[in-house]
C-alpha cells in the first residue's frame, strides 16, 4: 500500500500548511532513527519527556519534509518553504488512526499477543516457527506501546500473509486503542502477573483490560490452568472459540499429557483433538515451557504438521536479552535478563540459573536493580526478594 501526504492528510483528518508533492513510506517519532528523509513522516509528539516539535529544525535539515504536528512553526513558509506540516489536535491520536486504517487494508490473520510476561518470547518464536512456510510481519524488538504498536502495525504490506503484534499496557483504558490498531484474528494470553500492577486495583481489572484487546478476535490461546485468567475468561463476554489448553484436564482441546525437563532440553508430549503427538524445546525452565506450548497452540490453529513443528520448535533460538547464557573470565558462567525487571521475571531467571548443569558448587551472585511497577508496598516488595535470594542460595548480591 502506497500513501501520498495527500491521502494521509484525509485519513487523519489534518489542516495542510504547505504544497509539496510527496508520497510516504516510513514513519517517524524518534529523530535519532531517521533512515529515508524523502519518505519519511514525522510525528511530533508530546510526552512527559519531551516534545517532538523541538526536533523539526534538526530533521529539516537532514532532509524531512512531511510532519505532523500540534501546532505549525512560525514563519513556516519562509523557514521551511518546502515543507509540509498536517495540524492535528494530536499527533500521538493522528498516528493510531493512520496506523488503524493502514490495517483495515489487509484481510488475513494477525496474531496479537498480551499478558504480563513473555510477550516478545511468544512474539519471536512465532515468527521463528512460521516464517519458513509464510512471510510473517512482527512488531520490532519490544515495540508494544501506544507509539510502538501502530509503528509496528504499518510495516504490513502487500508481501504480508500473517502478522504478530505484542500489546503492553500500564493504565487502564489503554487497550482500547491498541485493539483498534491490531485487530487481532487470533489472540494470545500469555500469563498474568504483577508487572504494572500499580495503576490498577486488582489483578483481575488488569487481567480484563489486556483480554479486551482479543473482543472480536476468532480465537484466543490461553492456559486454562491459570485460575486469573480462567476467572476473567468467564466474565469477559467473549464469543469466539478457544484454545484453552491444560496439563490436568484430559478432556482440553489441547491436553499437555507431559513435561519432561532434561538437562539441557524439555521434552512435552500433548494431545490435540484426539491426536497425540510430541516436541522438545532445547529450553528447560518453566516460563519457556509455557511460551512454547502458547506458540504449539497457534501453529496448529494455523495448520502447521505436528512434524514440522517439531522440527522447528527444536531449534528455537532464545530471544536477546532474555535468559541469554554468557561465558564469562576466570570460568564465571553469566547469564544476562536484563529484558524486563519485575518479581516474576526474577524468580524465572533465579530457577534457570539453578538448573545450569555447570552450576555446581559455584558462588553465586546476583545484580539487580531497582524493580518498579509492581503496586507492592516497598517493604512487601523486597521481602519477596529476600525470600528468593536466600531460597536460591545467593551468595553476594549486588544492587
Amino acid at each position: 500500500m502506497h500513501y501520498t501526504i495527500d491521502n494521509i492528510t484525509a485519513l487523519i483528518g489534518a489542516r495542510r500548511f504547505g504544497s509539496a508533492e510527496a508520497c510516504i513510506d516510513w514513519l517517524l517519532t524518534d529523530s535519532r532513527s531517521l533512515a529515508f528523509a524523502e519518505t519519511t513522516l514525522f510525528f511530533a509528539i508530546r510526552t512527559k519527556l519531551g516534545d517532538g516539535h523541538h526536533y523539526i529544525p534538526e530533521l529539516y535539515r537532514r532532509g524531512v519534509r512531511n510532519f505532523v504536528v500540534g501546532n505549525v512553526p512560525a514563519n513556516y513558509e519562509t523557514d521551511y518553504p518546502d515543507a509540509n506540516f498536517l495540524l492535528v489536535v494530536s499527533p500521538l491520536k493522528a498516528l493510531q488512526r493512520l496506523a488503524e486504517r493502514h490495517r483495515e487494508e489487509y484481510d488475513l490473520p494477525i496474531i496479537g499477543v498480551t499478558g504480563s510476561n513473555g510477550k516478545t518470547v511468544v512474539k519471536e518464536w512465532l515468527y521463528q516457527l512460521l516464517s519458513p512456510s509464510m512471510h510473517v510481519t512482527r512488531s520490532p524488538r519490544s515495540y508494544n506501546s501506544q507509539v510502538g504498536v501502530p509503528l509496528s502495525v504499518w510495516l504490513l504490506n502487500e508481501h504480508t500473509q500473517v502478522g504478530v503484534f505484542e500489546a503492553g499496557i500500564s493504565q487502564p483504558g489503554e487497550m482500547a486503542a491498541l485493539k483498534a490498531i491490531i485487530q487481532p484474528t487470533i489472540g494470545v494470553m500469555t500469563n498474568i502477573g504483577p508487572a504494572h500492577q500499580e495503576n490498577f486495583a486488582t489483578i483481575q481489572e488488569k487481567c480484563l483490560e489486556k483480554i479486551s484487546l482479543f473482543k472480536d478476535a476468532d480465537v484466543i490461546v490461553y492456559c486454562a490452568d491459570d485460575a486469573v485468567i480462567s476467572e476473567c475468561m468467564a466474565v469477559s463476554l467473549y464469543t469466539g472459540d478457544t484454545i484453552a489448553w491444560s496439563t490436568s484436564n484430559t478432556d482440553a482441546t489441547l491436553y499437555i499429557r507431559s513435561i519432561t525437563k532434561k538437562a539441557d532440553h524439555t521434552d512435552i508430549v500433548y494431545r490435540f483433538l484426539g491426536v497425540e503427538n510430541s516436541m522438545s524445546i532445547p529450553f528447560t525452565d518453566d516460563a519457556s515451557v509455557q511460551d512454547s506450548i502458547h506458540c504449539l497452540a497457534v501453529c496448529l490453529y494455523l495448520h502447521l504438521q505436528p512434524a514440522d513443528i517439531a522440527q522447528r520448535m527444536a531449534q528455537l533460538e532464545p530471544v536477546a536479552m532474555r535468559l541469554e547464557v554468557m561465558q564469562g573470565v576466570r570460568g564465571c558462567t553469566l547469564i544476562n535478563d536484563t529484558y524486563n525487571s519485575d518479581v516474576t521475571s526474577l524468580d524465572i531467571a533465579l530457577d534457570f540459573m539453578n538448573r545450569r548443569p555447570e552450576q555446581g558448587n559455584k558462588p553465586k551472585t546476583l545484580i539487580l536493580s531497582d524493580i518498579l511497577q509492581t503496586g507492592l508496598p516497598t517493604t512487601e516488595l523486597y521481602t519477596q526478594v529476600a525470600d528468593m535470594i536466600e531460597r536460591r542460595g545467593i551468595d553476594r548480591l549486588i544492587g
